[in-house]
């Protein structure tokens, strides 16, 4: 996406892989620092030159509609007036807290602060009348370090922090986006966690796991990201229990790891998959939203 014509060529290509709608993360719709683009390209995410495309235009003319809008925390304590309103202008009322950055999770008190601050966030959310999301990744799935826990509340000491963060935010005002891909990258088992969830999980973020066969190699692997139905995780029980959960959209999610290292041939095999083991159901709450006058 380095240019509006190959913005609105991969978006087109979104399009006929068979998807609703994207996701959007302020990093895309923002000129951002220099520092915070490359901390963001060395975390594994490419950006492109999003910060200087016309996206509300690109978006009506693919078609597409925006699932959820994406931010830091910090932004969303200092600006969360800006944020609703773009993601208003996007049409939609997910925010998403994309992920701390630089946090010790297995700090009990450190993790006693985050909780309060994403009560905070999520009560004036709710007061506007939009959904607030924890998205996670592999960091919250560490255990909390005892020598981090008051002398009163030792008893976190051992928990897993996601269970402390699921537990402790209000489920009025704090909902989830769960990612199934990272627990399971920590051995983790993400039907259980999304068992724990329940309700609370509006949004899945979804992609495989497993290793690419290319010939004879060593013994041992490096395992990583890949196309749905193209690894080993459980990706029917994910999405059974993704309904059981009543989630609203399941969103693909894929950073790196491309089949012929191509984003664009990447979300068409995906696709065809999605298309294959949900298409039925995405028909239907297409159908069933039209008919509510809701995207």
């Amino acid at each position: 996406m380095k240019t509006e014509e190959e913005a609105m060529s991969a978006l087109r290509a979104v399009k006929e892989a068979g998807f609703a709608g994207i996701e959007l993360n302020r990093f895309m719709t923002h000129k951002l620092p220099a520092t915070i683009r490359l901390f963001t390209r060395l975390s594994g995410m490419a950006m492109g030159a999003g910060g200087n495309l016309p996206w509300k235009e690109m978006l009506a003319e693919s078609g597409l509609s925006v699932i959820a809008l994406h931010s830091d925390l910090g932004t969303l304590e200092k600006n969360l007036e800006d944020v609703l309103k773009e993601a208003a202008s996007y049409g939609t009322r997910r925010i998403v807290l994309t992920g701390m950055y630089h946090f010790d999770y297995s700090d009990d008190v450190a993790l006693t602060d985050l909780i309060a601050r994403l009560n905070r966030v999520g009560q004036t959310a709710a007061d506007r009348g939009y959904d607030f999301l924890y998205h996670n990744h592999n960091c919250e799935f560490v255990r909390i370090r005892e020598n981090s826990c008051k002398a009163e509340e030792k008893d976190h000491a051992g928990m897993v922090a996601y269970d402390r963060i699921i537990a402790e935010t209000d489920p009025a005002l704090v909902s989830f986006e769960f990612d199934a891909y990272w627990p399971a990258e920590t051995g983790a088992d993400p039907l259980v966690w999304m068992e724990k969830l329940g309700r609370r999980q509006h949004l899945l973020h979804l992609c495989d796991r497993g290793t690419r066969p290319a010939g004879a190699t060593a013994s041992i692997r490096r395992s990583g990201e890949m196309e749905l139905g193209q690894g080993n995780m459980p990706l029917g029980k994910i999405l059974a229990q993704a309904k059981e959960n009543a989630c609203q959209a399941v969103i693909l999610e894929q950073h790196d790891g491309w089949v012929n290292k191509n984003a664009i041939s990447s979300l068409q095999v995906s696709g065809a998959w999605l298309e294959t083991h949900l298409g039925e159901t995405a028909a239907e709450a297409k159908r069933k939203s039209e008919e509510k006058g809701i995207l």
